[in-house]
């Protein structure tokens, strides 16, 4: 595990998670191995765990970890691929921990903070797909404003769009403290303890690893792969991701359900999932220890017979 590497919520994930020592569980966001690894450590002879991420960092740490525990097998792959990897009904229990990894926002060259000037790539993949560079310096300027408005919930949207825009006509943006200084110069009024540029740099991110979307089609796969009495935990750290959560949750939770007042006899369906107790947040002595874990808010839900 890497030891700069602080996983949120540990112990409580995993007490959540773990069913039986002997099952079989996946964790869809490898990272730097933080929760792998203790999930090994509570697994029996038995047990197993599969591992996705799509960061090509994360596999040399996960390769040197199937090395040394023949119990772990590793996936280069996105997340939202777990139903081409993993069978139905099959495993006891599935991790997410969503969003960027402390490494990634403190490695300069992945482009993700603003905090660190680097290349303006922001993708979990540097080897697949545009940079938030190639991105900027084509799109429209109405579909910038949709992405800052809808994934950053930024309400300067179209005034930091348009700086956007003016900035790119005369050079390239192609570092991270050119868009940081370009965002904060367009943004009138400056939340307290929060760069200017936090919004921007969130939407931006979401946008080009399409990390919704894929989240929208992970929680899909993650109720198939859950055998019965099986768990999926998931950990968000923004309000987009954790508001998709707690709906697919409540809305599984249900079943199908036919509108009131339709005038049919039937036989109601089941819900697929049973959600495990309330939201459950950082403790005070956590989130002194380690800042970033203070937006963090993990939900829990069983798959039902």
């Amino acid at each position: 595990m890497d030891r700069e590497h602080r996983p949120v919520l540990l112990e409580e994930a995993i007490a959540a998670l773990m069913v039986s020592a002997d099952g079989a569980y996946v964790d869809g966001t490898f990272g730097r191995g933080g929760h792998s690894t203790r999930i090994l450590d509570a697994l029996s002879p038995l047990g197993t765990l599969a591992a996705f991420d799509q960061d090509p960092a994360a596999s040399a740490v996960a390769e040197r970890l199937a090395g040394q525990d023949s119990r772990f097998r590793f996936q280069a792959a996105n997340f939202r691929d777990l139903a081409n990897h993993i069978a139905p009904a099959s495993v006891q229990g599935v991790l997410l921990d969503l969003g960027v990894s402390s490494p990634q926002l403190d490695d300069p060259e992945r482009g993700f903070s603003f905090s660190h000037d680097g290349p303006l790539d922001m993708r979990m993949n540097p080897e697949a797909g545009r940079s938030a560079a190639e991105w900027l310096s084509e799109v429209d300027e109405a579909e910038l404003v949709q992405v800052l408005r809808e994934l950053g919930e930024e309400r300067f949207a179209r005034r930091i769009a348009a700086a956007i825009v003016q900035a790119r006509s005369t050079a390239r943006i192609d570092r991270t403290a050119q868009l940081a200084e370009i965002v904060s110069a367009a943004n009138p009024r400056w939340e307290p303890n929060k760069h200017p540029a936090t919004r921007s740099f969130q939407a931006i991110r979401l946008h080009i690893n399409s990390e919704l979307d894929a989240l929208r089609e992970v929680l899909e796969a993650i109720v198939l792969a859950l055998a019965p009495s099986g768990r999926m935990v998931v950990i968000s750290f923004h309000s987009l991701e954790d508001r998709i959560v707690k709906r697919f949750i409540r809305q599984a939770a249900q079943g199908d359900r036919l509108p009131p007042g339709v005038p049919i006899q039937y036989e109601s369906h089941r819900g697929s999932l049973r959600q495990i107790g309330k939201a459950v947040t950082p403790s005070e002595e956590e989130i002194s220890d380690n800042t970033r874990a203070r937006s963090a808010i993990m939900r829990v839900a069983e798959r039902l017979p």
